[in-house]
């Protein structure tokens, strides 16, 4: 048996059995022991932006971390922008890097670099293996931050320790600490401000507290106090559908949210952090709630959410209350689009017609922002999204958002100018057979520029913005690509053929991928 034997016994003894990997020399010995634990499902990605962001949709929706695996510094850098979407949507991962052995570092070879320092920013644990018998306890620490915090974990496996022996052992699981207790005293003082603010008061939740039963609760809350209750700007997982409550999320143009929180004199954060605009514009706060509005903590993450959040309930005789703001059926089919097909008729389609324990998995950015909003009333499902505003993950998170749940139909709403950053996913789709719809909304721009570029003043575009901001020389032309990766594919300029094709992905299995042109 030798370290990376030790490594994979560590991870499965623990309950993780996915590896999503781009490997390369130094982690070849990491590959031959994968090779001999069949129960670990190993998937390869082509980049590792793709590998990074399909273990965050796969910890999303299995609520247990995916192993990654990289090459050194420089897989490592080229993972880093997933890793940090990962980290902001508080998903739990086990990034294994490579590196030269121990003893040869001291010769700089080509591929030397300081992955402590590269990890860091994008990691709440990094731990470097020291020897072969360092890999089992370093993996199992890696393991309970990454489940403690949660989040992103690093830890740096040079190749001697890999290869090097280590002596049988008994593993047993490792022990995780426990989220934090309710703080009564925050409680009490929530419940409070809540009785005197009344209908000028919101919560603002995230992470756990945005699945069913939290926000049911919450909502019932709501119905004895008056408050309203918003989903962050961005969220890691939320249960959406008939039934559930229909959360309103923070919007993302600041003059929209401005107005969306400008009654709320009290802000009580489940999990959740203060509103802020994505960027700073001129002439605008940073801060999307008014300057006077009190701020109240009920709890942190890494806190017990659905436990303060009942906490809270019962604290103001609330359990029992009948929920506000839960989504009703549709009273009545809704006309469908017809004619030419444009970005919101896409996004009233697949409302339409998504289908009942469906996956969203939105990376449509600009095109998509009325989706959310139609899909109040769809038949339930998970909604996950671009978290921490890096582009390029909509397709990774298809991926592990599939692997997670192969029983359930996983719906990609991509962005194009997004897509490509990490259309390499679209083959890792077609050779796992996933069962993913990829709608790409083809404008053939970084359509969300153009907005960005208007609200700092600028609205007539020269020669050389337009190239910066459009992708119409040469078009993108997304069937070509999908099927040179083994995806099935159409495109659809009207609503009726989006339509038709949309179905007809809904009614098969696999992977297909839908060009709406727009």
């Amino acid at each position: 048996m030798n370290g990376a034997d030790r490594l994979c016994d560590t991870l499965l003894v623990n309950d993780v059995d996915v590896c999503f990997a781009n490997p390369g020399t130094s982690e070849m010995h990491f590959v031959a022991a994968l090779d001999r634990k069949p129960e670990m499902r190993c998937v390869l990605g082509l980049f590792e932006g793709v590998v990074t962001g399909a273990a965050d949709g796969y910890a999303r929706m299995a609520d247990k971390p995916a192993a990654t695996l990289l090459h050194c510094g420089p897989g490592m850098a080229n993972a880093l922008a997933n890793m940090h979407n990962a980290r902001r949507a508080w998903t739990p991962m086990i990034n294994v890097v490579g590196d030269h052995a121990t003893y040869h570092l001291v010769h700089d070879a080509p591929l030397t670099s300081d992955i402590e320092s590269l990890a860091q920013p994008m990691s709440h644990f990094v731990r470097r293996i020291t020897t072969p018998e360092d890999v089992g306890p370093a993996i199992g620490e890696s393991y309970a931050a990454a489940m403690s915090l949660p989040g992103v974990t690093t830890v740096i496996l040079p190749a001697d320790c890999a290869w090097g022996s280590v002596e049988p052992a008994k593993l047993a699981p490792v022990a995780v600490p426990k989220l934090k207790s309710v703080d009564m005293t925050a409680v009490k003082e929530a419940a409070a401000a809540l009785r005197k603010h009344g209908k000028r008061a919101a919560l603002m939740m995230t992470n756990m507290a945005l699945r069913e039963g939290p926000m049911a609760m919450a909502a019932r809350i709501c119905a004895v106090t008056g408050a309203r209750v918003f989903g962050q700007m961005s969220n890691g997982r939320i249960e959406r559908g008939v039934g559930r409550v229909a959360l309103p999320k923070v919007p993302y143009p600041v003059d929209i949210a401005l107005e969306a929180l400008k009654d709320i004199d009290l802000l009580v954060l489940v999990g959740a952090k203060v509103p802020v605009g994505f960027f700073a514009y001129p002439g605008k706060p940073g801060r999307l709630i008014q300057d006077s509005c009190a701020v109240v903590t009920l709890a942190e993450i890494g806190d017990d959410l659905p436990l303060a959040i009942e906490a809270l309930a019962d604290e103001l005789g609330a359990r029992q209350s009948q929920p506000l703001y839960v989504a009703e059926p549709r009273k009545e089919a809704a006309a469908q689009p017809t004619g030419a097909l444009d970005a919101d008729k896409v996004c009233t389609i697949v409302a339409t017609l998504l289908p009942e324990n469906s996956i969203i998995c939105d990376e449509s950015v600009s095109s998509g922002r009325v989706f959310y909003q139609q899909c109040h009333n769809a038949p339930q499902h998970d909604y996950i999204q671009l978290t921490g505003g890096a582009i390029g993950e909509g397709i990774p998170l298809a991926i592990g958002a599939a692997v997670a749940c192969p029983d359930r139909k996983v719906i990609g709403m991509q962005a194009d100018g997004s897509g490509m950053y990490t259309v390499q996913g679209l083959w890792t789709q077609a050779r796992e057979n996933l069962d993913v719809v990829t709608v790409v909304f083809a404008n053939r721009t970084y359509q969300i520029l153009h907005g960005e570029m208007r609200a700092v003043g600028v609205n007539d575009f020269g020669r050389n913005a337009k190239l910066m901001l459009n992708l119409d020389e040469p078009a993108l032309d997304w069937v070509s690509m999908a099927r040179g990766m083994g995806v099935e594919a159409g495109r659809a300029t009207t609503t009726e053929e989006f339509t038709k094709l949309f179905q007809g992905a809904l009614s098969r299995k696999g992977p297909f991928l839908i060009e709406a042109v727009i």
